[in-house]
């Protein structure tokens, strides 16, 4: 009991809540419980007994107040909590948006193990479950937790956090996460600063109306200078100095301003809890034997186990089967109530029946759709094939599960006369395509095959008859092309000073046009530029690394179309054109192109008991040609001497088969080229 009473003295400002509420002032304490305290412990010692004497006759309210930091620090689950515990005015919900490594994962770490949600020591990055994420060493999905933050004011918050990636090619993923919000942490190293997926996050948050909390991250590394970096955030995005927190999440330094400054400054989420049902459907994904999962949002209402609810988009209906909240693991709670966040199980079996970004409703009850999200505009197009023709099947059932979990896929069947039945998939970006094809394999088993990435042109034929086009392969060569509009992105590149003119090489050999050239702090160049969409699907962003040591960064947006000279580029094996590999490039890059393409497919398709002829056409003319040597036996390894005639004989049958050969036999291309020629210049 003393030591409590004196934590109480020792953590006060002026008036410690515990004191107001039993009536007792106290004199200003300024103590922190330090090195110091034994040194200034005897200036409190007179109102510290005065507090004893006073709550001795208090047990029970101090038994309680103890009782209720306690189960606080234990966490949700723990501290067996009740959401009706939690009134709409006492939850706040945000998330944490940065550039990617900047800690936004440590920092959910540090936050989940404050609030007991995790022990400490528990495996980084936590809320990082994917496979492909502990691979890569980023985040590709958002995830949600719920904490319970006991407060300075003596009230427990329930806090819905979401943890969201910060790589450009999930920016649909982020925007998905800020409207289950109504605040956000921003955050920023201290050593790189503001970084270009920072300027994009924080323009997104703004859009939507979101408070932000600024917040330094890593101000425990050598190189980090913090005062530098805020006044950075001043200039370029105009926040408020004397508001931003500065912070360590991985040795905890500065951490216990983070969430006093999120009861604050981020507003509670604003609803009718009296009124009718409406649930924002965020994200889903699919369970075995539950069927699919939805992560909802409460903005109206309450939902109960045992509930019919309606899918808006579909007015089919389901019933409740359990409802509950992320601790950070699945933990049913019976019921949700209006602002908070958590999952409800419908018992939906069909993966089709459900869309991100939906409104759900009680049965019978009709309520205004939400917003819901913008549809994702896919940048990169790719064919997905199963190495396996009769793995098909399979292959439609993965694709449907993962295109649940992620909304931003876009996906319709095709059939390649090289690789059979398979998918035309959209994706943000080529990182994104490779993270989808990662997880086709890890999670699902499936063994793919990929073509090489493409954007959508638009072909003009005059007299106002315009064709959007998908696939190389189906370019029209019979009809006269007018013009070819491709699509562009707006880019924007933050790089060091020193590095300017390497950037600036770089994205004038990629055909870009330079917008804007600018100052972003000391040392640092901010470059905006229009560069062709078909650019990001190539090795542009690892080029442009290297030429940097690794400082650039890169965010874009997307542009417009304009015209470009394009021709499109075929390869043929023996005189047949392989749909798959086509593609469309700059007149100027044809040639050299092609023979590169060449090069490699030489390189590493395996010798056939044929000879196979390689080529590279553009517009009917034949611009590159290799030929791959037939693996041939030595027929005369057995004729020593004798007539030439027979030595001749043998050799003409040899001829003879391997003719038949080249006109039945079947060229195998290996699964890994497809990857390689994306690299090809």
């Amino acid at each position: 009991m003393l030591a409590y009473v004196l934590k109480i003295v020792l953590n006060s400002s002026i008036f410690h809540p515990h004191a107001q509420k039993f009536g007792l002032h106290l004199p200003s304490l300024t103590v922190r419980i330090d090195e110091r305290i034994q040194n200034q412990l005897h200036r409190f010692s007179g109102a510290y007994f005065q507090l004893v004497k006073f709550i001795s006759s208090n047990d029970n309210s101090v038994a309680k107040l103890e009782e209720d930091d306690r189960r606080a620090e234990q966490g949700f689950v723990k501290g067996e909590f009740n959401v009706a515990e939690f009134s709409a005015e006492r939850i706040r919900n945000f998330c944490i948006i940065a550039h990617v490594d900047h800690g936004k994962s440590t920092l959910a770490d540090r936050l989940m193990e404050m609030t007991g949600a995790i022990r400490k020591g528990s495996a980084a990055q936590y809320l990082d479950k994917l496979q492909v994420e502990r691979e890569r060493g980023i985040t590709v999905k958002a995830q949600t937790v719920s904490l319970v933050y006991r407060h300075r004011d003596q009230k427990n918050y329930l806090l819905n956090l979401i943890d969201t990636p910060g790589h450009v090619d999930f920016s649909y993923e982020v925007s998905r996460s800020l409207a289950a919000c109504q605040g956000a942490l921003l955050v920023v190293d201290a050593g790189q600063g503001i970084q270009a997926q920072t300027v994009a996050n924080f323009h997104l948050a703004s859009e939507q109306g979101l408070a932000l909390v600024p917040l330094i991250n890593k101000i425990d590394l050598p190189a980090a200078e913090p005062d530098k970096v805020a006044q950075q955030m001043a200039d370029v995005l105009g926040i408020d100095t004397s508001q931003v927190v500065l912070t360590s999440a991985k040795t905890g330094k500065g951490m216990h301003k983070v969430l006093p400054a999120v009861v604050d400054q981020i507003p509670a989420p604003q609803g009718l809890p009296e009124g009718p049902l409406r649930m924002l459907l965020f994200d889903a994904f699919h369970d075995e034997y539950r069927g699919v999962i939805c992560l909802v949002q409460l903005v109206d209402g309450r939902v109960t186990k045992g509930d019919r609810i309606v899918a808006s988009s579909t007015g089919e209906d389901y019933e409740v089967q359990e409802v509950g909240i992320l601790a950070p693991e699945p933990y049913p709670t019976g019921v949700l109530l209006c602002g908070q966040v958590g999952y409800v199980v419908p018992g939906i079996k069909s993966i089709k029946a459900v869309r991100v970004g939906d409104t759900l409703h009680h049965f019978k009850k009709p309520v205004d759709p939400l917003p819901g999200f913008r549809p994702a505009k896919a940048m990169v197009f790719a064919g997905l094939y199963p190495v396996d023709g009769e793995d098909f099947a399979d292959l439609c059932k993965a694709v449907d599960k993962l295109t649940l979990n992620d909304a931003s896929v876009v996906v319709k069947k095709e059939n390649s006369e090289a690789l059979g039945p398979g998918f035309r998939a959209g994706f943000l970006g080529m990182l994104h395509m490779e993270v989808f094809m990662q997880r086709l394999e890890q999670e699902y088993g499936a063994n793919v095959v990929t073509t090489t990435p493409t954007v959508t042109y638009i072909l003009d034929f005059g007299r106002g008859e315009t064709q959007e086009l998908e696939r190389p392969s189906d370019y029209p060569l019979d009809k006269k092309v007018h013009g070819v509009l491709e699509p562009t992105v707006l880019a924007t590149i933050i790089c060091p000073s020193q590095y300017q003119g390497r950037v600036m090489g770089l994205c004038q050999e990629r055909r870009g046009e330079l917008m804007e050239q600018a100052v972003a702090g000391q040392d640092r160049t901010l470059l905006r530029y229009i560069l062709p969409l078909s650019e990001l699907a190539t090795d542009l962003y690892s080029e442009m690394k290297a030429r940097t040591q690794g400082y650039a960064t890169f965010d874009y947006e997307e542009g417009e179309y304009r015209l470009a000279d394009l021709q499109r580029l075929d390869i043929l094996a023996h005189g047949k054109p392989v749909d798959a590999l086509a593609r469309l490039v700059s007149r100027s890059e044809v040639e050299t192109l092609g023979r590169s393409i060449l090069g490699k497919m030489k390189d590493m398709m395996e010798r056939q008991q044929f000879d196979i002829i390689l080529q590279a056409s553009a517009d009917g003319r034949v611009v590159a040609r290799e030929t791959i040597k037939a693996v041939r036996k030595n027929v005369l390894a057995k004729c020593y001497g004798g007539d030439v005639t027979r030595k001749r004989k043998l050799l003409d049958k040899q001829k003879e088969g391997k003719q038949k050969l080249k006109r039945l036999g079947s060229i195998e291309v290996p699964q890994e080229l497809f990857p390689e020629l994306m690299k090809a210049r």
